[in-house]
């Protein structure tokens, strides 16, 4: 069983090293390329302001925060859920600073992710398959035919779950190719074992062209 978990974040700012924190956090579940109904999904209060330009791509205010959860309360949980996955990002350094950041507030490993987690960074992915294309999640989504028509703001939750849908559509041809290379194998197999298995018919020569192969090789 292949289990994915597609992640993405909402901000406080663009910069970590400017003290910006997580505000939201969300994922959704893939189990052998089968988008599962498994979620989730947490608003965090930031204790911190959020920044004009932020708020005017997410469309979350501090107001909304007041009574959410600080980050370290939603850890454990959040951790649980992505136990024993590959991890889907679009992005990954800019997701990964952000949550390794909140590790280190919390006590954490900062470098958790990568000694725990494969990442799959989307991004590095699509800029390998399209080169010289535009290859943010909108761009994405138009390319591919996944319908992002409800994206007014970024949100985590809906943000991950359109990235479900675009990494699926973006790495299908090689499923289709592994797949066509296990049927093929499987048919050179089947040959195999039938030729293996067929009843070996075994022709001696007589004497006198035994005797006629030796002159042969004598003149």
């Amino acid at each position: 069983m292949k289990r994915l978990i597609v992640l993405d974040t909402e901000t406080t700012g663009l910069d970590v090293n400017d003290g910006h924190r997580i505000i939201e956090l969300g994922c959704v579940e893939i189990i052998d390329r089968n988008i599962t109904s498994n979620r989730f999904h947490k608003y965090i209060n930031p204790k911190r302001g959020i920044d004009e330009g932020a708020q005017s791509v997410h469309g979350i205010s501090n107001e909304m925060l007041e009574n959410k959860p600080e980050f370290r309360s939603i850890i454990d949980e959040f951790l649980l859920f992505i136990k024993n996955s590959t991890l889907v990002i679009h992005n990954a350094p800019f997701d990964l600073g952000f949550l390794s950041s909140e590790f280190i507030i919390c006590g954490k490993d900062k470098n958790y992710f990568e000694q725990h987690h494969e990442i799959l960074d989307t991004l590095t992915i699509s800029r390998k398959q399209y080169p010289g294309k535009r290859n943010s999640l909108d761009a994405l989504c138009s390319r591919l035919e996944v319908d992002n028509t409800d994206r007014n703001f970024h949100g985590a939750l809906l943000d991950a779950n359109l990235l479900a849908n675009v990494y699926l559509k973006m790495t299908r041809g090689q499923t289709t190719l592994s797949m066509d290379e296990k049927e093929e194998h499987a048919n050179l197999t089947e040959i195999e074992e039938e030729i293996t298995g067929r009843d070996q018919i075994i022709i001696k020569a007589d004497n006198d062209e035994i005797e006629a192969h030796n002159n042969y090789f004598k003149s």
